[in-house]
Protein backbone atom coordinates (compact mmCIF):
# COMPACT_ATOMS: atom_id res chain seq x y z
CA UNK A 1 0.00 0.00 0.00
CA UNK A 2 1.24 3.45 -0.98
CA UNK A 3 0.48 5.86 1.84
CA UNK A 4 1.50 8.91 -0.16
CA UNK A 5 0.57 9.47 -3.78
CA UNK A 6 0.27 12.26 -6.35
CA UNK A 7 -2.91 13.10 -8.20
CA UNK A 8 -2.72 14.87 -11.55
CA UNK A 9 -2.94 18.34 -10.01
CA UNK A 10 -0.10 17.66 -7.60
CA UNK A 11 2.07 16.22 -10.37
CA UNK A 12 1.50 19.43 -12.32
CA UNK A 13 2.22 21.51 -9.20
CA UNK A 14 5.41 19.58 -8.46
CA UNK A 15 6.68 20.18 -11.98
CA UNK A 16 5.79 23.88 -11.95
CA UNK A 17 7.48 24.65 -8.61
CA UNK A 18 10.28 22.08 -8.67
CA UNK A 19 9.07 20.64 -5.37
CA UNK A 20 8.03 17.14 -4.35
CA UNK A 21 4.35 17.56 -3.48
CA UNK A 22 2.42 14.50 -2.29
CA UNK A 23 -1.01 13.84 -0.85
CA UNK A 24 -2.63 11.52 1.65
CA UNK A 25 -6.26 10.55 1.30
CA UNK A 26 -8.92 8.50 3.07
CA UNK A 27 -12.48 7.76 1.88
CA UNK A 28 -14.60 10.84 1.31
CA UNK A 29 -17.63 11.38 3.57
CA UNK A 30 -17.70 7.90 5.12
CA UNK A 31 -15.88 4.60 5.29
CA UNK A 32 -17.68 2.28 2.83
CA UNK A 33 -16.90 -0.73 5.03
CA UNK A 34 -18.19 0.54 8.38
CA UNK A 35 -20.27 3.60 7.48
CA UNK A 36 -18.28 5.70 9.95
CA UNK A 37 -18.09 9.34 8.95
CA UNK A 38 -14.69 10.44 7.69
CA UNK A 39 -15.97 13.97 7.07
CA UNK A 40 -17.92 14.60 10.29
CA UNK A 41 -18.86 18.20 9.47
CA UNK A 42 -19.66 17.82 5.76
CA UNK A 43 -22.63 19.88 4.69
CA UNK A 44 -23.69 21.04 1.23
CA UNK A 45 -20.26 20.03 -0.05
CA UNK A 46 -21.25 16.35 0.08
CA UNK A 47 -23.47 16.80 -2.97
CA UNK A 48 -20.70 18.15 -5.21
CA UNK A 49 -17.65 16.46 -3.65
CA UNK A 50 -15.12 15.62 -6.37
CA UNK A 51 -13.69 12.84 -4.20
CA UNK A 52 -16.98 10.91 -4.30
CA UNK A 53 -16.86 10.42 -8.05
CA UNK A 54 -14.52 9.72 -10.94
CA UNK A 55 -11.23 7.93 -10.30
CA UNK A 56 -11.73 8.10 -6.53
CA UNK A 57 -14.39 5.40 -6.66
CA UNK A 58 -12.87 3.11 -9.28
CA UNK A 59 -12.73 -0.51 -8.18
CA UNK A 60 -8.94 -0.56 -8.11
CA UNK A 61 -8.65 2.78 -6.26
CA UNK A 62 -11.38 2.76 -3.62
CA UNK A 63 -9.81 -0.06 -1.51
CA UNK A 64 -6.56 1.94 -1.22
CA UNK A 65 -8.39 4.81 0.48
CA UNK A 66 -10.00 2.37 2.90
CA UNK A 67 -6.61 0.82 3.67
CA UNK A 68 -5.14 4.24 4.42
CA UNK A 69 -8.06 5.07 6.69
CA UNK A 70 -7.50 1.83 8.60
CA UNK A 71 -3.78 2.67 8.84
CA UNK A 72 -4.59 5.98 10.58
CA UNK A 73 -6.18 4.02 13.42
CA UNK A 74 -3.08 1.96 14.12
CA UNK A 75 -0.73 2.78 17.00
CA UNK A 76 2.26 2.87 14.64
CA UNK A 77 0.72 5.31 12.14
CA UNK A 78 3.03 8.18 13.11
CA UNK A 79 6.17 6.07 12.75
CA UNK A 80 5.02 4.51 9.48
CA UNK A 81 4.10 7.89 7.99
CA UNK A 82 7.39 9.46 9.04
CA UNK A 83 9.26 6.63 7.31
CA UNK A 84 7.18 7.12 4.17
CA UNK A 85 7.84 10.87 4.13
CA UNK A 86 11.56 10.23 4.40
CA UNK A 87 11.50 7.53 1.70
CA UNK A 88 9.69 9.75 -0.79
CA UNK A 89 11.70 12.87 0.10
CA UNK A 90 8.57 14.96 0.50
CA UNK A 91 8.76 18.78 0.39
CA UNK A 92 5.04 19.51 0.75
CA UNK A 93 2.32 17.17 1.95
CA UNK A 94 -1.35 17.80 1.40
CA UNK A 95 -3.19 15.93 4.10
CA UNK A 96 -6.52 14.77 2.63
CA UNK A 97 -7.14 15.23 -1.03
CA UNK A 98 -10.06 13.06 0.06
CA UNK A 99 -11.65 12.71 3.49
CA UNK A 100 -11.08 14.91 6.51
CA UNK A 101 -9.92 15.01 10.12
CA UNK A 102 -12.40 12.80 11.95
CA UNK A 103 -11.24 13.25 15.57
CA UNK A 104 -8.90 15.25 17.79
CA UNK A 105 -6.85 12.09 18.41
CA UNK A 106 -6.33 11.79 14.66
CA UNK A 107 -5.30 15.45 14.42
CA UNK A 108 -2.78 14.87 17.23
CA UNK A 109 -1.11 12.16 15.14
CA UNK A 110 -0.60 14.54 12.22
CA UNK A 111 0.73 17.27 14.50
CA UNK A 112 3.29 14.81 15.87
CA UNK A 113 4.24 13.82 12.31
CA UNK A 114 4.76 17.48 11.43
CA UNK A 115 6.88 18.10 14.52
CA UNK A 116 9.10 15.16 13.62
CA UNK A 117 9.52 16.53 10.10
CA UNK A 118 10.18 20.26 10.55
CA UNK A 119 11.59 20.66 7.03
CA UNK A 120 8.39 19.36 5.42
CA UNK A 121 5.42 21.67 4.98
CA UNK A 122 1.96 20.21 5.65
CA UNK A 123 -1.32 21.72 4.53
CA UNK A 124 -5.02 20.82 4.46
CA UNK A 125 -8.41 22.04 3.50
CA UNK A 126 -10.79 21.05 6.30
CA UNK A 127 -14.40 21.35 7.34
CA UNK A 128 -13.64 19.96 10.81
CA UNK A 129 -13.41 23.49 12.13
CA UNK A 130 -14.55 22.82 15.74
CA UNK A 131 -11.80 20.24 16.14
CA UNK A 132 -9.14 22.84 15.36
CA UNK A 133 -10.34 25.62 17.63
CA UNK A 134 -7.80 26.31 20.38
CA UNK A 135 -5.22 23.94 18.90
CA UNK A 136 -1.67 25.21 18.46
CA UNK A 137 -0.29 24.05 15.15
CA UNK A 138 3.41 23.81 14.30
CA UNK A 139 4.71 26.55 12.01
CA UNK A 140 5.05 24.01 9.19
CA UNK A 141 1.32 23.18 9.26
CA UNK A 142 -1.23 25.23 7.33
CA UNK A 143 -4.97 24.73 7.80
CA UNK A 144 -7.53 26.22 5.41
CA UNK A 145 -11.14 26.18 6.57
CA UNK A 146 -13.30 25.03 3.68
CA UNK A 147 -16.78 26.46 3.22
CA UNK A 148 -19.67 24.09 2.67
CA UNK A 149 -19.69 22.55 6.14
CA UNK A 150 -22.44 22.40 8.75
CA UNK A 151 -20.41 24.85 10.85
CA UNK A 152 -19.55 27.62 8.37
CA UNK A 153 -20.72 30.17 10.94
CA UNK A 154 -17.51 29.45 12.88
CA UNK A 155 -15.36 30.83 10.06
CA UNK A 156 -14.29 34.44 10.47
CA UNK A 157 -13.60 35.26 6.82
CA UNK A 158 -11.79 38.45 7.80
CA UNK A 159 -9.18 36.53 9.79
CA UNK A 160 -9.31 32.77 9.22
CA UNK A 161 -7.59 31.21 6.26
CA UNK A 162 -10.49 29.78 4.30
CA UNK A 163 -11.50 28.57 0.87
CA UNK A 164 -14.55 29.26 -1.26
CA UNK A 165 -15.82 27.56 -4.41
CA UNK A 166 -16.65 29.78 -7.40
CA UNK A 167 -18.51 29.11 -10.64
CA UNK A 168 -15.84 30.82 -12.70
CA UNK A 169 -12.30 32.18 -12.55
CA UNK A 170 -13.67 35.65 -13.29
CA UNK A 171 -15.95 35.55 -10.24
CA UNK A 172 -13.06 34.31 -8.12
CA UNK A 173 -10.85 37.22 -9.15
CA UNK A 174 -13.63 39.79 -8.69
CA UNK A 175 -13.92 38.70 -5.06
CA UNK A 176 -10.15 39.01 -4.51
CA UNK A 177 -9.49 35.34 -3.78
CA UNK A 178 -6.17 33.68 -4.57
CA UNK A 179 -6.68 31.17 -7.36
CA UNK A 180 -5.55 27.68 -6.32
CA UNK A 181 -7.46 25.90 -9.06
CA UNK A 182 -4.48 25.04 -11.26
CA UNK A 183 -1.53 24.84 -8.88
CA UNK A 184 -2.20 23.51 -5.40
CA UNK A 185 0.56 25.35 -3.56
CA UNK A 186 -1.13 28.68 -4.24
CA UNK A 187 -3.57 27.64 -1.50
CA UNK A 188 -0.85 27.65 1.14
CA UNK A 189 0.39 30.44 3.37
CA UNK A 190 3.87 30.00 1.91
CA UNK A 191 2.76 31.01 -1.59
CA UNK A 192 -0.12 33.36 -0.86
CA UNK A 193 -0.32 36.66 1.01
CA UNK A 194 -4.06 36.46 1.62
CA UNK A 195 -6.34 34.42 3.86
CA UNK A 196 -8.80 33.99 0.98
CA UNK A 197 -8.31 30.88 -1.18
CA UNK A 198 -10.50 30.35 -4.22
CA UNK A 199 -11.25 27.28 -6.32
CA UNK A 200 -13.29 27.03 -9.50
CA UNK A 201 -15.86 24.24 -9.30
CA UNK A 202 -14.99 21.09 -11.23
Amino acid sequence: MELLTQNSKLKKTSKEFGKRVFNFGIPAFEDPETGRRTCPFAGSCAKICYARKGAYIWGNVKPAFVARYNATKQDDFVDVMCAEIKRKRVDYLRVHDSGDYYSRAYIAKWIEIARRNPNVKFYSYTKSIPLFKEIDLPENYDIIYSEGSTVDHLIDTNVDRHSRIFDSAESLRQNDYADASKYDLYATKWFSNTNKVGLVIH
